[in-house]
């Protein structure tokens, strides 16, 4: 049933293989080893390849890495069961061997590969003959979840709140004496005073405090009063209602500011801090919920950050999953309250446990900065694009070639795509490229007059007159209810006959689920064929990140007819300056795609375009 059984060390070692027939599975193997291990995405322990699946397991301990492949039509259900007995199996036998670092010697493992497999093959045949079970309550996670939370949350404190049951009507006066209560009462007096005396102050509070200090009437909002004794030059600024020519523009003059900050690459975000390393320290501002069990332990009382969760595990032996449970729990709940999408979040912890399974760790400090520098790594490695998408390479390169350069951008309504279309667009004229804009959204009202006042503004800080009297950027535009696609290849067309470096497509908001519109949106890619289709979201959503994108993908791919479709090429994330620490969308839509966040919209200005800095991202995911 198995077609390839591997064993191999994570320095590219081969230890062992066993393969039953002669198909060749290096291209399965190398995509496991590129795609998932490289990239620390080993939270499904489960991969598929072409027609092949592939399941592995990790020896953290050894740095091993067992890989199994058989045909993706078969449903083996024992094959997890032989990957764990295989993997003791090895590890036994030479544990010496692996201990001293000896790879390169014959390893003879076939009868125990054999026996053990045979042993793997009988254990499921006899489970696949049982009748099914319904686990009991118990036996969930659910179950098991719910008493942990309870447990933590709220201690002793919610075993004396059950046993108090108030049946007498609420009557707001002080407190009787108390009176002895015998050992079989249910309710202790004393718990009966505390609760009588919490009411009275709950009932009575309120009224005593209006009594001396009255809160003072609410005002609504006031107008803004504009004063127009020197401030009328502002005041024509903020007026749109007109045309102005372009020697009255204030803000686009060719003497701005914003001329000459944008030549050469993209600036990278900063980073707020001086390191980018996290600094368990910086949270020791909030105190840790202690349950009543514990408020003796003085080493409690202060939280050292979301990784001071790991310090309760028991350093000085391996350490195991079941032991790192209830802190990956919390530490998906960290992620999520990022905005981080939930199913990424999870798959983000299994990563994290999967490569810490078997880990020795000295003391109980180790642990957190262990955990801490385990998951950075592999935020860090999700983040790192696989490759380096260069523009302005590429659009040098496609003009010597003799042709535009094409951009296409889409995405779902109001995420800015004609917004940030325009800064890229500065950013490609402050280095001496001539651009296009092709307005092929003809849906939305007032796309194309948008994308005309852009051009204005853009010509106003670029004059003709300084690039020999060349316009640097130019508007084509058909009208409304047109063919995208067909506006979208005579822009093209008519860019290669007049010399122009680069094109940028505008499409139509869409939203993932409105068919018609992936629809045309695919067609759009495929008559065209763009050498980078961007897709603009914001930094803003969570779990509809990740939505967005996979309909997105799917849409072009199973509109196209090509073996090989169109898909995104990278992400433009908008509103990354209105999300403060929350940048998990970040995460999610990389981790989804794999591919990278080409630009980052850091304000409204034509300025305010970054480069996506991974350290800087992680070094705010882990505040």
């Amino acid at each position: 049933m198995l077609d390839l059984f591997t064993i191999f060390s994570k320095g590219g070692i081969v230890l062992w293989c066993f393969q039953s027939t002669k198909q060749i599975f290096t291209p399965s193997v190398n995509a496991l080893i590129r795609t998932v291990i490289l990239q620390e995405r080993t939270g499904n322990q489960s991969y598929d390849h072409n027609s092949v699946t592939l399941k592995y397991k990790l020896d953290n301990e050894f740095e091993l890495v067992f890989v199994v492949a058989y045909q993706k039509i078969l449903q083996l259900s024992y094959v997890d069961k032989f990957l764990s007995d295989i993997h003791l199996e090895f590890r036994d036998k030479y544990k010496e061997d692996l201990r001293h670092g000896r790879y390169y010697q014959e390893f003879d493992f076939m009868k125990s590969f054999q026996k053990v497999l045979h042993m793997a093959e009988e254990w499921g045949r006899s489970q696949a003959k049982l009748p099914k079970q319904m686990r009991s309550f118990e036996e969930s996670a659910k179950s098991k979840k719910t008493v942990a939370s309870m447990i933590e949350r709220k201690g002793d404190n919610k075993e004396n709140k059950k046993k108090v049951k108030i049946t007498e009507p609420v009557k707001v006066e002080p407190p009787p004496s108390p009176t002895p209560v015998s050992n079989g009462s249910e309710i202790s007096e004393d718990i009966l005073l505390q609760n009588r005396q919490r009411l009275a102050m709950k009932m009575g509070g309120p009224k005593k405090k209006d009594k001396k200090s009255p809160k003072p009437s609410k005002e609504g909002k006031k107008p803004r009063v504009w004063e127009l004794g020197g401030n009328n030059k502002d005041l024509e600024t903020l007026d749109r209602s007109k045309d102005k020519p372009e020697d009255q523009t204030s803000d686009f003059t060719p003497e701005s500011v914003m001329v000459g900050r944008m030549v050469g690459g993209i600036k990278d975000l900063e980073v707020e801090s001086d390191s980018d390393e996290y600094n368990e320290d910086d949270d020791d501002d909030e105190e840790e919920e202690v349950p009543s069990s514990q408020t003796n332990n003085k080493s409690a009382a202060k939280s050292g950050g979301v990784f001071s969760i790991f310090r309760g595990l028991v350093g000085s032996k391996n350490l195991s999953k079941e032991a790192m449970q209830p802190c990956l729990e919390k530490l998906r709940d960290h992620l999520i309250s990022k905005n981080v999408a939930a199913d990424i979040a999870i798959k983000l912890c299994d990563s994290v446990a999967t490569k810490l399974e078997g880990k020795v760790i000295g003391t109980f400090d180790t642990v957190a900065s262990t955990v801490k520098n385990t998951l950075t790594e592999s935020l860090v490695q999700i983040l790192s694009p696989r490759r380096r998408v260069d523009i302005l390479r590429d659009a040098m390169e496609a003009k010597k070639q003799g042709r535009p350069y094409v951009m296409a951008f889409c995405g779902v309504n109001g995420v800015g795509k004609s917004t940030n279309l325009a800064k890229i667009c500065f950013w490609l004229i402050e280095n001496n490229l001539r651009v296009l804009i092709a307005a092929c959204d003809t849906f939305r009202a007032g796309a194309v007059e948008q994308l005309r006042t852009h051009t204005r503004h853009l010509n106003a800080l670029h004059p003709p007159e300084q690039h020999g009297g060349r316009q640097m950027v130019n508007l084509y535009e058909k009208g409304y209810g047109k063919d995208a696609a067909g506006i979208a290849l005579e822009a093209i067309n008519h860019a290669k006959d007049t010399k122009i470096d680069v094109v940028l497509v505008d499409t139509a908001g869409r939203m993932q689920d409105n068919a018609p519109l992936m629809i045309a949106l695919a067609k759009l890619v495929k008559v065209n064929e763009p050498d980078l289709v961007l897709f603009v979201g914001e930094a803003l959503v969570g779990n509809e990140a990740v939505d967005q994108l996979v309909k997105f993908n799917q849409a072009m791919a199973d509109n196209s007819s090509s073996a090989n479709p169109h898909l995104i090429d990278g992400i433009v994330l908008t509103k990354f300056d209105t999300i403060d620490d929350k940048v998990g969308a970040a995460i999610s839509m990389t981790y989804i795609t794999g591919q990278p966040i080409v630009f980052v919209g850091t304000g409204q200005t034509y300025t305010d375009l970054k480069s996506l800095n991974a350290k800087a991202v992680v070094h705010a995911l882990m505040k």
